[in-house]
């Protein structure tokens, strides 16, 4: 049986990011972040992935906060992924 072909290390780093969105502790949290990964996680290039990485690094209480609206995202938390995130989690209430 011929041995199946290597994984790029870039799509192991997806495949782990996309782990982590969606085990977050929170149910909350797995699906909204989750389900943003999940959605664009294959378009994404090192730079984005290394911005993700920086916002879940974030503490959970506070981006359930951020994402649902609850409370405005800080100055010292602002980044355009997170702006992204917020937007797309928006988008989905509206739509829900």
């Amino acid at each position: 049986m011929p041995a199946a072909p290597p994984i790029a290390p870039i799509d192991v780093r997806r495949r782990r990011l996309l782990f982590r969105a969606t085990h977050r502790g929170t149910h909350e949290n797995d699906l909204l972040i989750g389900g943003y990964v999940a959605a664009r996680i294959a378009g994404m290039d090192e730079a984005a992935m290394d911005a993700l990485e920086e916002v879940m690094e974030l503490p959970d209480a506070d981006l359930a906060e951020w994402l649902t609206g609850r409370q405005p995202v800080p100055d010292w938390a602002d980044s355009p992924m997170l702006r992204d995130m917020v937007a797309a989690a928006r988008d989905h209430a509206t739509r829900s």
